[in-house]
């Protein structure tokens, strides 16, 4: 598939998935001609439909079709059970003789009330040209057929394009009356019935003195240079002073410690010996003596 046309089918899905709530996976109806046509063409229904649609599909075939491929001559009992693999939609028709044409069969499905509706989202691929024209009447509804081996996504018809419109007119209204306050007739409803008149800022008010004041506009003057702009003045740092110490410190803190000579004495070699003191014998042996003799008394 071409950039382009890729880029088209795109745009087209989303828009169908805005405005008419179309989800993944698409339900794609596929008539009994697009099978055999797909088939001649050896073409992967699945994956084509898949990159048509730019998301996952989810093949449904009627059983008015799957009748149809039933009573083909020649019978091609290989694409009899690739149409067995995708879901089987029922149509109650199966009770009939004969089975339904697709064009009937799949407006009994998609419009089954005739409102010109899709209610379940359906997706139609068909080759009838009939089945295609018919379904086009009905808004968000769409179609895909195969032309020259190429599967093609018709572009959103009148009745889509219509209702989408209608839509948006709608959204649009109802959000202008959105913006409207809805208790402001109400409140206008209230006064007059109380006999209060409603508050007005009118000429005449204004020129009675009986509107709201009005705050008194403020003249600007020159205004001052950008302060990250100025260059700031430099401040000059006193040094400390010391305070002043007294003489009578200094003269204590001059003098010398004096040591006590009594203890240290010198030999002349610069060595010091501590002296030790001694008792004296008398005193010591007269204690020795006493002692004794209270040891023998």
């Amino acid at each position: 598939m071409r950039l382009k046309r890729q880029k088209a089918y795109r745009k087209l899905m989303h828009q169908y998935e805005v405005h008419f709530n179309f989800r993944e996976p698409y339900q794609v109806l596929l008539d009994s001609q697009i099978l055999e046509d797909a088939w001649q063409n050896r073409m992967d229904l699945v994956s084509r439909l898949e990159s048509v649609l730019q998301g996952k599909v989810k093949p449904m075939v009627t059983q008015c079709d799957m009748r149809h491929l039933y009573d083909a001559t020649p019978k091609n009992n290989a694409l009899i059970a690739q149409a067995k693999g995708f879901e089987r939609r029922r149509c109650n028709h199966h009770e009939l003789e004969h089975p339904l044409s697709s064009h009937e069969c799949l407006s009994s499905v998609v419009d089954a009330k005739g409102n010109l509706t899709n209610k379940h989202r359906y997706v139609v691929a068909s080759q009838d040209p009939a089945v295609r024209a018919h379904m086009r009447k009905i808004a968000g509804l769409p179609l895909i057929y195969i032309s020259k081996s190429v599967m093609i996504l018709e572009p959103m018809a009148t009745a889509t394009e219509e209702q989408r419109e209608r839509e948006e007119r709608q959204k649009f209204k109802a959000g202008l009356k959105g913006q409207r306050n809805p208790t402001a007739g109400r409140k206008r409803r209230r006064e007059d019935e109380e006999g209060q008149e409603p508050r007005t800022d009118s000429i005449e008010g204004q020129s009675t003195g009986d509107a709201r004041p009005q705050k008194k506009k403020k003249h600007k003057g020159p205004k001052a240079p950008n302060p990250l702009s100025v260059k700031k003045p430099k401040k000059t740092q006193a040094l400390p002073q010391e305070p002043p110490q007294d003489s009578s410190a200094k003269a204590t803190s001059a003098e010398p410690k004096e040591t006590d000579t009594s203890i240290l004495e010198g030999d002349g070699s610069g060595h010091h010996k501590r002296k030790r003191k001694h008792k004296p014998k008398g005193e010591g042996g007269a204690t020795a003596a006493a002692g004794g003799e209270m040891a023998v008394s």
